[in-house]
Parts: C-alpha cells; structure tokens; sequence
C-alpha cells in the first residue's frame, strides 16, 4: 500500500494529487464495503462520498497510529454504521449473542467438490446471496477480512473489537456460509 508517512504528509498539504491517489486505491474497496453492509448502491456511493470527505476535513487529526487504509475503513465503518442506526433503530449492531453458535445442520466436505463448481458466475451469485444474509456484526468481519483481505488486527482496528472477537465471529460467519451453500452444493454433487 506504499509509503502512508508521504502520502499523509501530502494530505495535509492540501495535495490534490494525493487525494487522487487514496481515492483511486481506497474507493472501490470502501464502496464494495458499504455495498455489501447497506445492499444499496446510492447509499454506498454517499459512503464513499463522506468517507473521503471526512478526510479531506479530518487529515490534520490523523496521527498514524494506524494505517491510512485502516483510518478510512474505520471512517466508513462509522458511517454505514450510523446509516443502519438511523434506518433501523432496533437492530443490533454488535449482537454477540450465542445463537450464531448452533452446530450446522448441514456440511459438505469442499475439497471433494469438482472444480468446474468452485468457479463461475453462478456461485459467485450464491456466496453473495449468502453473504447478504449475515448478522451486520459478522457480515463485516468476513467482508473485512475475506474479502479485503485486512489482517485480524486491522479488521479489528476498523470495527473497533478486538482481534479476538473478529475470530469469533469470522468463525461464525464462515460456518453459517457453509451451511448455507451447503444446500447448494448438495444438488450439485453426485
């Protein structure tokens, strides 16, 4: 992700070509983000659009105790969060509770599925469907790290947990995905 002390210094000045900068390297992955907690394309785009904005107000605040990429995770984190309170006021957020903790009904043993249906559009459509019926809590954590590819610790830093209860709940989201295509996968294989 290159050298953040520079581009922030660059920031800070006001730097237009450095804004163009983080934002080609940060949009598409902010939007994908709000796109994927929010299930609507205009809101995402106005994520995104506050997301960058926050730092064009907020740069001269950042302190570098974490990286850029991780601040402007953080930063729209915050404001899909704050969307999905003022939509829906009775949702939990952070719901922890142990009913995600339920032993799958169904599995599938992945390594023997044929490789012509690990791959293609299809799938793709079913992971997303999937995806999209998570809890907000996990959603985030596996779109977060499975899907940006953010370490533990950085996935963390942006929801504002700890590295332990992204585990969790990374573990959780995973198995309710396997369960979920688990249906999908058993039509499919002989």
């Amino acid at each position: 992700m290159g050298d953040d002390s520079s581009l922030v210094t660059r920031l800070k000045q006001r730097d237009r070509d450095a804004l163009a900068e983080v934002f080609e390297m940060y949009s598409d992955r902010i939007y994908q983000l709000a796109l994927s907690l929010m299930h609507d394309e205009q809101v995402a785009d106005g994520v995104v659009q506050n997301t960058f904005m926050a730092l064009i107000e907020h740069i001269d605040t950042f302190e570098g105790r974490s990286s850029l990429g991780t601040w402007l995770y953080r930063v729209a984190y915050n404001e899909v969060m704050g969307r999905l309170r003022r939509a829906r006021p009775e949702v939990a957020l952070d719901d922890d509770s142990d009913d995600d903790l339920a032993v799958p009904e169904k599995m599938i043993d992945w390594q023997t599925l044929p490789d012509v249906l690990l791959s293609g559009s299809e799938l793709m459509h079913q992971i997303d469907q999937a995806v999209q019926t998570l809890k907000p809590g996990l959603r985030a954590v596996f779109v977060l790290r499975d899907m940006e590819e953010l370490s533990t610790e950085e996935t963390a830093q942006v929801l504002g947990i700890t590295p332990g209860t992204v585990k969790v709940r990374l573990h959780r989201a995973r198995l309710a995905l396997r369960e979920q295509l688990a249906g999908y996968f058993e039509e499919r294989v002989p």
